[in-house]
């Protein structure tokens, strides 16, 4: 769905207040699906207890929308204290500029959490190891 939602936006670049922040949000969108679709494709193997494994469920939903919607609000809002280059020369109301750091960082701290589950949850079996001569 955020694939589709940010193919959909990416037909929309020209209307949104800034262009340039309108292609980085359908780069980042299609980006962000895809790291979803990845997250499924290894979910089978992950090694992690019902609560890490529900933590990781609801943080990879959360970084996917949240950067997403951010990226798509930065570009409408035409904000740019959280993506000086992508924003350069355009500055949103404070509330638009808040809005948007909020989403994109809390996005970012999500996603780092995933990768640290998904590294940690795709570990070595302890049979594994001693097979390994580790």
């Amino acid at each position: 769905m955020i694939v589709l939602v940010s193919l959909v936006e990416g037909g929309f670049v020209g209307a949104l207040t800034n262009p340039r922040m309108g292609v980085a949000a359908h780069v980042g969108g299609i980006t962000d699906g895809f790291l979803t679709a990845l997250l499924g494709l290894v979910w089978a193997d992950l090694r992690l207890g019902s609560g890490a494994q529900r933590t990781l469920f609801w943080l990879g939903v959360y970084q996917g929308w949240s950067q997403t919607a951010g990226l798509i609000l930065a570009a409408v809002f035409g904000t740019s204290r959280t993506t000086p280059l992508a924003g350069a020369g355009y500055a949103g109301a404070p509330w638009q500029e808040a809005v948007v750091a909020v989403l994109l960082v809390t996005g970012a701290v999500a996603v780092l959490a995933c990768c640290a589950l998904v590294v940690y949850g795709l570990r070595r079996p302890a049979a594994d190891n001693r097979r390994a001569g580790f």
